[in-house]
């Protein structure tokens, strides 16, 4: 009669052993999406300081190097498929339209080697030093969140931890990565258009 009580026992030890399991689990997969969410979050924060940046440093530079309209339509371009991408798109293509803002702001900033007097104008240098920590914070929150993807992705893979996950409806996230094209150094060519034959 005794193996009765101690058989129910230890039921009850292993239930509430494999419930606290469970619950840990749960929780851990909830903040680790909630940690990658809240990684991504800071990345747009950059990015849309760096949106925010780019009107006045085109504005800026216009005004020195007026002839150089093909880079800024190609920000403007950047910049437009950008802002369509924060209203409905995944990451990879938040990654790769923030990657052509980034190309096209360098092409921006390569005009001051052929624009010295852009190097004395003391609003595009403070323009360009707020654009400098804009992009260096860019880096530091995008490592952060590929961090926090890496640390999430891997509990969701392992045994037991995929169980959890599975319960609390979390998934693999996407890493931000640069396309291909962005891995190259933009080029920028300021040599004349050769003048039109008549």
């Amino acid at each position: 009669m005794k193996t009765l009580p101690l058989a129910a026992l230890g039921l009850l030890v292993l239930a509430l052993v494999v419930g606290g399991c469970v619950y840990q689990g749960y929780n851990e997969a909830i903040t680790l999406d909630e940690s990658v969410k809240q990684h991504w979050a800071q990345v747009e924060n950059q990015l849309q300081r760096r949106y925010d940046l780019i009107p006045n440093l085109v504005e800026t530079v216009k005004g020195v190097a007026a002839q150089e309209q093909k880079i800024f339509l190609g920000i403007a371009e950047a910049r437009k498929a950008y802002f369509q991408t924060q209203q409905s798109g995944t990451v990879a293509q938040k990654a790769e339209a923030a990657n052509g803002v980034e190309q096209a702001l360098s092409r921006l900033l390569f005009l001051q080697e052929k624009y010295p007097e852009l190097k004395s104008n003391e609003s595009f240098l403070k323009l360009q030093d707020e654009l400098a920590g804009t992009e260096n914070r860019l880096a530091v929150e995008r490592k952060r969140y590929n961090d926090s993807v890496e640390t999430m992705n891997v509990f969701v893979r392992r045994f037991p931890s995929s169980l959890y996950a599975s319960i609390a409806g979390v998934k693999s996230a996407e890493y931000f990565k640069p396309p291909e094209a962005a891995k190259e150094a933009p080029k920028v060519d300021f040599s004349a258009e050769p003048a039109a034959k008549s």
